[in-house]
């Protein structure tokens, strides 16, 4: 999530916008979320830290004086309320009632996220950490994700780099020691049966000693057969965890009436114009969620949950790197139409053309304007998905960004290209940026290595026919459709955002000179002749994954 892209938006929130502020609330709510929770492990005051940290960025946002730094300032006011949180705990006597009536944190991340394996094991390995180490851990977490910097981990935790470089290495230490005991006792060793009997099945510091220790004496549980994958891999490109349904975040000042929160920061010029804008009596439908009358955020609606899993393990002849496709070179980056059409094609009928990357001095043709009053999405501003069966549902007029990241150092193979299905309206393939296809060189020493691969790990295969992507993908939506990963021979992660042709046309508009591989290439004609995605289709199949690839949708 990067601040620099949320400026505008930050900016207006601070000048009273309200629709502003609810797409920074929106936005950055399930960070806060993941913060708390995973340094919580899902303890029932998440929600109440959760509220804190909103109600003291939305109150004080007036302060920020540079927008650039709203992510390391929000995180850092989460870990305080934290601390905070920490400090006024009293100890209390557990009550067993409550014991397994919600799941925690790790089981909300492992379910909601469909982990498995080793990425699995970390996220139950986190039950075992200290209340530090955990805080640490949320951060991290993100950090190696991609959504933090080290500058803001340090920031948010309060000491320099050197130190919480430090501190980072001995708590990931600790989680490989937590690891170990997690696997362990998935295991069948029976000298760990009889150890555990007396255990009580929660996680706690003078256990996780006694279990480590065992498992370093311990022949059978300390023979790891599996080769361990540092941590740090296992959870790039891993997405934030989900609001759950029925989240609700008031931001009606402690609670308090709407009329009475007014009231009470009126002497401030901004918190007043801010908490009147909230407290208005709208409704303002947002992704996978509403801020209602007094502030009030619930989340309504999560994606669908994925189809069944179905191992497919690829061919022989899917793991290598198939020849380049011939293709004729075409003097405009728009598609040339087939050969078997010579008249203009109504919407439809026409699919993407397998074509080459133009040169990397040739600049796009123009990208047409369509109307645009925005998509909202289920996954929010900007949507990670990484496993088979993943979703978002998108609505609305306007552009839509799909980013590529694909990942053959996991799993390489046969790709099972991502569908859209439930299509409602149009949808259209306008444009392609990113500054490189995915089979353009990444590397100035390996010439085997692409945005696909390498010849050491192997490469992330097409299906024969298929367009080749670029790292952007822009697409534009007039109505509702349901993009999902059907990864299975090889990994990939998608991002989704809800995009405008004022950053398609950037994007694409950013040539070599600027740092990139090439310029974009516009697809958009226009017309109805502009090309459909070739993995679309109006009905909703049980499997998504059996969408044909020439897709052919009728008018709407």
């Amino acid at each position: 999530m990067d601040t620099r892209q949320w400026r505008d938006t930050i900016a207006a929130a601070q000048d009273g916008d309200r629709r502003a502020l609810d797409e920074l609330v929106e936005g950055w709510l399930p960070l806060v979320y993941n913060i708390v929770g995973r340094a919580l492990n899902g303890h029932a005051d998440v929600d109440d830290v959760v509220q804190e940290t909103m109600l003291r960025a939305v109150d004080n946002l007036g302060s920020l004086r540079d927008p650039d730094s709203f992510r390391s300032w929000l995180v850092a006011i989460a870990m305080r309320q934290i601390r905070d949180r920490a400090r006024r705990r009293t100890p209390a006597p557990l009550d067993e009632s409550a014991t397994g009536s919600a799941a925690d944190f790790a089981e909300l991340t492992i379910l909601r996220l469909q982990l498995e394996g080793q990425r699995r094991e970390v996220a139950e390995a986190v039950r075992w950490l200290d209340d530090e180490d955990r805080q640490l851990l949320s951060l991290w977490w993100l950090e190696v994700a991609g959504e933090l910097t080290r500058r803001e981990l340090a920031a948010a935790v309060g000491i320099s780099r050197q130190h919480a470089a430090v501190r980072v290495q001995r708590m990931k230490e600790r989680l490989e020691t937590s690891r170990g005991i997690v696997r362990a006792l998935d295991g069948a060793c029976p000298d760990l049966r009889e150890l555990t009997a007396r255990w009580n099945g929660r996680p706690d510091s003078v256990w996780r000693k006694r279990l480590a220790r065992h498992i370093r004496g311990c022949g059978y549980c300390g023979d790891t057969r599996e080769s361990v994958v540092p941590p740090e891999r296992l959870l790039v490109g891993i997405a934030l965890v989900p609001l759950p349904v029925g989240f609700t975040l008031s931001l009606a000042l402690g609670g308090k009436t709407a009329a009475a929160a007014t009231a009470t920061v009126a002497s401030v010029s901004w918190t007043a114009k801010m908490m009147s804008a909230l407290t208005q009596p709208v409704v303002a439908a947002t992704a996978g969620a509403t801020i209602v009358a007094g502030g009030a955020y619930v989340v309504t609606q999560t994606p669908d949950a994925p189809p069944p899993r179905v191992a497919v393990s690829p061919t022989a002849a899917s793991t290598h790197r198939p020849p380049p496709v011939a293709a004729t070179p075409h003097a405009s980056p728009s598609p040339s139409p087939s050969a078997t059409h010579v008249k203009t094609v109504l919407y439809g009928s026409v699919v993407d053309a397998v074509d080459r990357a133009p040169d990397p001095d040739t600049p796009p043709a123009a990208l047409p304007h369509r109307p645009e009053t925005g998509v909202t999405s289920t996954g929010g501003a900007h949507a990670v998905m990484n496993h088979r069966g993943d979703s978002v549902t998108l609505t609305g007029k306007g552009y839509v960004l799909v980013r590529w990241q694909i990942s053959p150092q996991y799993r390489a193979g046969g790709l099972v290209m991502p569908s859209w299905t439930g299509l409602r309206g149009e949808l259209f393939h306008v444009a392609s940026g990113g500054g490189r296809r995915m089979d353009d060189p990444v590397s100035a020493t390996d010439s085997s290595a692409t945005g696909m691969g390498d010849s050491t790990v192997g490469y992330a295969v097409l299906p024969a026919g298929t367009q080749q992507m670029w790292q952007n993908e822009y697409f534009y939506l007039d109505g509702g459709v349901t993009l999902t990963v059907n990864e299975r021979g090889a990994d990939y992660g998608l991002s989704v955002f809800p995009s405008t042709w004022d950053a398609a046309e950037k994007d694409v508009t950013t040539g070599p000179d600027q740092g990139v591989k090439r310029y974009g290439l516009v697809r958009d004609t226009g017309k109805d002749d502009t090309p459909v995605p070739q993995y679309v289709t109006r009905s909703t199949p049980a499997d998504a994954a059996t969408v044909a690839q020439a897709s052919r949708v009728s008018a709407p």
